[in-house]
């Protein structure tokens, strides 16, 4: 199996949760950085912003990070791209959904800090956090827009706020259903074809790991797609194939059977 690149996910796919903050196994990292040491890249394509990914960069060094689902892009240390969504038209969105639906949970990230209308605490444990009601907002473009949700089904009523530009997706996370509007670019699948452009490495060399909605096309593009057992149904079938769950180090298992 002639593979290059492994692309992973971070929440519910490589990161084993814990009570207050989630990690990487001992098993994980070394079969991690067993394959790095053989000379294969490793790229952490996530949701995250750069400063929550930082510290699992520490236990498995990546040569790529692609952020905020591909709007942040690093090329090792270097920041290679950053695709976001321009201040008037991030206003406007805030502030309409804002005055249309007052118990709206509402934020915005901003170079590596995040604007909320409410206190975050309960559901991410992320630093800084700026409280704000969207009238103070910096002036720089933001990675992404987040809207607290309770199913697809909510996906609908605010996709009236979002210029063509622009697009709003699920994502299921363990504590909390949110709707993400980020730049038309910016997907996973078009960072991993920029990484692999400048680590000159065919997209059919690449083995990417997800669970979510957001892996969905990098599953489906990559050489060979890996679901983990606990993804959507969605992300399973447009994989290859299906390892076993996050808790049980599925990520890790599979590459340790057929790449390591």
């Amino acid at each position: 199996m002639n593979i290059k690149m492994i692309v992973t996910d971070l929440d519910r796919t490589l990161l084993y949760p814990g009570e207050i903050v989630k990690r990487i196994s001992d098993y994980s990292a070394k079969i991690f950085n067993r394959c790095r040491a053989c000379g294969i890249k490793i790229v952490f394509a996530t949701a995250r912003p750069k400063r929550t990914v930082e510290p699992f960069c520490e236990i498995i060094p990546a040569d790529a990070l692609i952020l905020h689902n591909g709007a942040v892009i690093y090329l090792g240390d270097t920041l290679h791209t950053s695709i976001g969504i321009e201040p008037e038209i991030r206003d406007n969105i805030l502030h309409s959904i804002a005055h249309d639906f007052p118990e709206a949970t509402l934020s915005t990230e901003i170079e590596d800090a995040l604007y909320a209308n409410f206190d975050v605490s309960q559901i991410w444990n992320t630093l800084p956090t700026i409280r704000t009601d969207f009238t103070n907002l910096p002036n720089k473009p933001s990675d992404k827009i987040i809207i607290g949700v309770s199913s697809l089904v909510d996906i609908a009523q605010f996709s009236k706020y979002i210029p063509d530009n622009l697009y709003i997706e699920m994502s299921s996370g363990d504590n909390v259903n949110l709707a993400l509007i980020m730049n038309r670019e910016a997907t996973k699948w078009n960072a991993i074809q920029t990484a692999a452009t400048h680590f000159g490495i065919s997209t059919t060399e690449i083995v990417a790991f997800g669970d979510d909605y957001n892996d969905i096309s990098m599953l489906h593009g990559c050489g060979i797609g890996v679901a983990v057992a606990n993804a959507i149904d969605e992300a399973k079938a447009a994989a290859n194939d299906v390892c076993d769950t996050n808790i049980h180090d599925g990520v890790a298992k599979w590459l340790e059977e057929n790449i390591s």
